[in-house]
């Protein structure tokens, strides 16, 4: 009996040596294949990936070549259409650029808690481009909302580069001819608005001033220019009845408004808002620009900053822009919030006769 349960006692422990042994053998199988895979499958997404990377590469570098083809082929047989084709690739990537700038800009204001007025010149400068290029693409966009609207698009725009397209997209040559058609309209308004200045100055009660008023006029009518104190004499005029900016005439308002490239043919109420806006705008500018400085700009920006304060900067040398900007800012930073009516006043007086003034030759 003692033998036959010791004989039992050992083969059950022989068993369970040979279960475990077992176990342990099965397991490290099993784990050994369960740790293989994860490998295997991080090789396989490896190795995909590295060939999608090749494949992009590859039909991106068919694409360059087939459009360094097609470009050639344009250039060759139909130079004027890749002319027209180049300024429109250009004025994209000139386009989505300051769209990333202002984006830029936002975030920058957002994070900073910055207000317009407290931003550098040319950021400024940039956000009043781009929300005028903004305001003149919206309706070109809704004319080509429907199924094939598009071609019909692209014919008016073929057509009306000026009045549809964006200066993004205007050749040098058309840059220059469209800046002197928006010049001659302003240059339309420089008499009605001295015309209607003279006629508002005979309710101005005060004496002396109406009579500096009526010289100022004169003088400019005459085509000579103003000197800066001229201009700033009459200051107080500018800012009550019956020359400030909510006291205006309706009608002498429309004459104003082209000078800054506004439509007249809107209600009264809508031009006095848009003036006021914009020629606070302008003010936060010229600010803006005395702190960084004039000598800091560069021709083209010269140019351009001239031009949006009324002057025909294209016929103009270097030198005498920087004179007439000069100028301008020696009126503008002397002016308060609410003298901007005197601020967009200044656009007939000091640029109705520069350069040609007969005293100064």
């Amino acid at each position: 009996m003692a033998l036959s349960c010791s004989s039992l006692c050992s083969h059950l422990s022989l068993i369970r040596l040979c279960g475990l042994r077992t176990n342990r053998i099965t397991n490290g199988l099993y784990s050994s294949c369960v740790s293989r895979q994860p490998r295997l499958s991080l090789c396989r997404h490896y190795s995909s990936s590295k060939v999608r990377r090749g494949i992009g590469r590859y039909v991106a570098s068919k694409l360059q070549w087939a459009n360094t083809k097609y470009e050639s082929f344009l250039e060759r047989r139909f130079p004027r259409f890749h002319r027209l084709y180049q300024t429109f690739v250009k004025g994209f990537k000139l386009f989505f650029q300051d769209a990333k700038d202002v984006r830029r800009i936002k975030v920058k204001m957002y994070k900073d808690r910055l207000q317009v007025q407290n931003l550098p010149y040319r950021e400024m400068e940039k956000l009043r481009q781009f929300r005028r290029d903004l305001i003149k693409a919206i309706p070109l966009v809704i004319i080509s909302i429907p199924p094939f609207a598009n071609y019909l698009v692209f014919v008016l725009m073929y057509f009306y580069p000026r009045q549809l397209l964006l200066p993004h997209f205007w050749t040098p040559r058309q840059q220059v001819e469209f800046r002197g058609v928006y010049h001659s309209h302003r240059l339309q308004q420089h008499q009605p608005v001295l015309e209607g200045l003279k006629y508002m100055s005979d309710k101005v009660k005060d004496g002396p001033l109406q009579s500096r008023l009526k010289d100022l006029c004169a003088k400019v009518q005459s085509g000579r220019n103003p000197q800066v104190s001229e201009i700033l004499a009459v200051r107080r005029l500018f800012s009550g009845p019956p020359l400030g900016m909510k006291r205006m005439r309706v009608s002498h308002m429309r004459h104003i408004s082209p000078l800054l490239f506004l439509t007249p043919r809107l209600p009264g109420f809508l031009i006095g808002q848009r003036l006021n806006s914009h020629a606070l705008e302008l003010l936060q500018l010229d600010r803006a620009l005395c702190r960084l400085g004039v000598h800091q700009l560069s021709d083209s920006e010269l140019r351009h900053a001239c031009y949006v304060r009324g002057l025909d900067s294209d016929s103009l040398g270097t030198i005498q822009c920087h004179e007439w900007l000069s100028q301008w800012l020696q009126v503008s930073s002397s002016l308060k919030d609410s003298e901007l009516s005197l601020l967009l006043h200044s656009i007939v007086f000091l640029s109705a006769n520069y350069p040609k003034d007969p005293s100064r030759y």
